[in-house]
C-alpha cells in the first residue's frame, strides 16, 4: 500500500479521533546454532546481576529462576569462551560483572540503541504516521 493510499484510508476511518501512536518494537540478538549467543534477555540480567550483586536476585527481579538465569549465562560463556560473572571475595558477597561482562554488556546496548535508531528513522520514512519508540 502505498503511502498516499494510507493517509487516504486513515483520514476516511470511521470515528476518526485521537488514536494512539503506534510503537515500533524489535528483537535483536545474536545466536550460533548452539544458542543464543547475546540478546536483550542476556543483557537485563547481567545489569540486574551488577545492580543486586547476587544472580539468584537478579534473576528473581525479571521473574526468572535462578537455573535458568544461571543457564543462560552459563550458555553465553560457553559461546564465547569467556566468563561474565564471577564470585565476589567471598560466596556470601554474590556476584559482580567480569570486565569481560562489563564490555559486552556495554557493546551490545550501543549496538541496540544505534540499530534501533536506524530503524525508528526508516520507519518514519516509510509510513504517513509517527512511530513511536517502545520503552
Amino acid at each position: 500500500m502505498l503511502k498516499s493510499e494510507i493517509l487516504e484510508s486513515a483520514s476516511a476511518a470511521v470515528g476518526a479521533g485521537p488514536r494512539p501512536e503506534p510503537t515500533m518494537r524489535m528483537h535483536l540478538w545474536v545466536e550460533t546454532d548452539d544458542g543464543v549467543l547475546f540478546g536483550l534477555g542476556r543483557l537485563q540480567l547481567l545489569r540486574q546481576v551488577e545492580r543486586c550483586g547476587s544472580l539468584k536476585a537478579a534473576a528473581e527481579s525479571l521473574g526468572m529462576s535462578y537455573r535458568g538465569a544461571w543457564g543462560k549465562i552459563k550458555t553465553t560463556e560457553e559461546l564465547i569462551g569467556r566468563k561474565l560473572i564471577e564470585r565476589a571475595t567471598s560466596r556470601r558477597a554474590g556476584y559482580h560483572l567480569t570486565s569481560f561482562g562489563c564490555g559486552i554488556a556495554r557493546d551490545f546496548d550501543k549496538w541496540y540503541q544505534d540499530v534501533e535508531s536506524y530503524a525508528l528513522s526508516k520507519g518514519q520514512e516509510c509510513f504517513p504516521f509517527s512511530l513511536g519508540k517502545y520503552t
